[in-house]
């Protein structure tokens, strides 16, 4: 027989938020009438333990998860072939504690038999690898292109991460050099659309007041401002692939 809800805590193990806020978190989680399952971390559960995670929506008629941007973990969970439904994503990257515990709303008023159980997954490896935000995907191939670890394949017609724990830490250079931010790396420590943030749209919808002179100049120096910033990003991306090939190597090296 199904429960009504459970919560799913991410305890993250990449630092994406600190340890007081975690501890914060744990606290006020048990206090509430719910089940909780505590995973070290979700990323590693969606990738190592899909058995279990697709146990819940058979056990549980809603899920509420306590994790990071809900764009990060949607597009997670259909590449790894997670079928998690009716569930709420609380996104701890920006919600306080006290904002993360309002927002989960049990259907059951009474106190019943909840439990709080701590699970971590066998993945010996960081669970460290891209998510495809294949809505926003055009298949340029650019990300295949520029990793040189093996973690893509690519065709004209498909974008696959087919090699996800070749991906090395700290290395999210392809995602910088996709040009319609579809790459995504929910362990990144920054809050940006590279982790999972909504991309703005970048459109103008007065159509009429961009004919105007004064607009036209004004879209031209941001549109001159955001080539800039494109520039710096593809050099960071460079600067990130050219340091984990040679830690890569000097990893080879010492074996």
């Amino acid at each position: 027989m199904k429960k009504s809800d459970c919560l799913i805590y991410c305890n993250c193990g990449a630092g994406i938020i600190s340890a007081e806020k975690q501890n914060q978190l744990a606290h006020l989680i048990k206090q509430q009438n719910i089940d909780v399952f505590e995973l070290h971390d979700l990323c590693a559960f969606s990738l190592n333990e899909k058995g279990f995670l697709n146990s819940l929506e058979e056990s549980f008629d809603n899920k509420f998860i306590a994790a990071c941007y809900p764009r990060a973990i949607k597009h997670m969970f259909l590449q790894n072939r997670i079928g998690l439904s009716n569930y709420k994503a609380l996104n701890y990257r920006e919600l306080t504690a006290e904002q993360i515990i309002e927002g989960i709303t049990p259907a059951g008023d009474e106190k019943g038999d909840t439990n709080y159980v701590v699970m971590k997954t066998g993945l010996t490896v960081p669970a460290w690898y891209p998510v495809i935000d294949k809505s926003r995907c055009t298949l340029c191939g650019q990300c295949a292109r520029f990793c040189v670890f093996g973690v893509y394949r690519f065709d004209k017609k498909n974008l696959e991460v087919v090699s996800p724990l070749s991906c090395k830490n700290n290395c999210p250079a392809c995602g910088r050099t996709c040009p319609s931010y579809s790459i995504i790396f929910p362990r990144l420590p920054e809050n940006s659309v590279l982790t999972g943030a909504e991309p703005g749209n970048g459109t103008n919808k007065n159509k009429n007041i961009a004919k105007e002179g004064f607009f036209v100049l004004l879209n031209e120096r941001n549109n001159t401002r955001r080539n800039i910033f494109r520039q710096d990003e593809i050099q960071l991306a460079e600067d990130e692939k050219r340091k984990a090939t040679e830690e890569l190597k000097k990893g080879l090296i010492k074996k």
